[in-house]
C-alpha cells in the first residue's frame, strides 16, 4: 500500500503534481497550507475542489500564519504592491515568502511519519527559481538530507518534484494528457474573482498556455 502526501496550494502546479501522484500511488492525502496570502480563501476553494475531484480521504488544511505577521513579501503584506510580471528578470521578486517552502515542507514531514506515508510530493518548478531560491533542486536535495536525520530510523519518506525540470508548456501538457482539473485551479497573486494577467503566476501561467497551443480555463480580467 503506497500512501503518498501532495502539498497542494490550489495552483496549476501542485493540481499536476496531484495528478502524478495519484496516477503513482494507492492512495494520496492532500496538505494545504494557508499563511496569510491575499489569495488565502480562493486557494482554498480550489485545494477543496481539486481533493473532491480525486476523492482524496485523507486531507489536512492549517495555517502558518506568521509568515504575514513577519511580513517582507508582497503575498503577505498589503503594503507591499505585487509587482507586473519581468519573465526576463533574474532579480528575486516581491513575491518571494522567505524560507516558506522549508516551512511547509516540515509540516508534511510530520504528517507523514504520523499517516505512514513513504512520499512527498510538491510541485516545485526550477522555471521558477531564479526568483524563488527554495524552488531548486539543490534545496530538496538538502531538505531530503534532513529529513533522513530528523525521523525515527524505521521512516523512510522521499521528497519527490516530479515537475521541477518541466517548462509550464509541458506542464500544461502533462495536466491534459492525465486530466488534471485545471479549471478548478487558481494561480493569481492579486485577485479572488477574476484573475489578474498581469502578475508573475498569472504571467508564466498564461505563457504556459500560449505555448501549449491550449486556452486556459479559467477566466482573466484583462485579456
Amino acid at each position: 500500500m503506497h500512501l503518498s502526501i501532495v502539498l497542494v496550494s490550489g495552483g496549476m502546479d501542485s493540481c499536476v503534481t496531484a495528478a502524478i501522484a495519484a496516477s503513482e500511488n494507492d492512495e494520496i492525502a492532500l496538505l494545504h497550507i494557508s499563511y496569510g496570502q491575499r489569495t488565502e480563501a480562493r486557494e482554498r476553494r480550489a485545494f477543496i475542489e481539486i481533493a473532491d475531484h480525486y476523492g482524496a480521504r485523507k486531507r489536512l488544511d492549517v495555517s502558518i500564519e506568521y509568515l504575514a505577521k513577519m511580513g517582507g513579501s508582497s503575498l503577505t503584506d498589503e503594503s507591499i504592491p505585487v509587482t507586473e510580471a519581468d519573465l526576463d528578470s533574474k532579480e528575486i521578486p516581491t513575491s518571494y515568502v522567505p524560507f516558506r517552502n522549508a516551512n511547509m515542507l516540515a509540516i508534511a514531514t510530520s504528517w507523514a511519519e504520523v499517516v505512514g506515508a513513504t512520499g512527498i510530493y510538491i510541485g516545485a518548478v526550477a522555471e521558477d527559481s531564479s526568483g524563488y531560491p527554495d524552488c531548486r533542486p539543490e534545496f530538496y536535495e538538502a531538505f531530503q538530507q534532513t529529513i533522513n536525520t530528523g525521523t525515527k530510523p524505521e521512516t523512510h519518506i522521499e521528497i519527490r518534484t516530479p515537475i521541477i525540470h518541466l517548462s509550464k508548456a509541458e506542464i500544461v501538457k502533462k495536466g491534459i494528457e492525465l486530466d488534471a482539473p485545471l479549471h478548478r485551479t487558481w494561480s493569481c497573486y492579486r485577485n479572488e474573482t477574476l484573475a489578474c494577467s498581469t502578475c508573475d503566476s498569472c504571467a508564466l501561467r498564461l505563457r504556459g498556455f500560449q505555448l501549449a497551443g491550449v486556452k486556459d480555463p479559467i477566466e482573466y480580467e484583462a485579456l
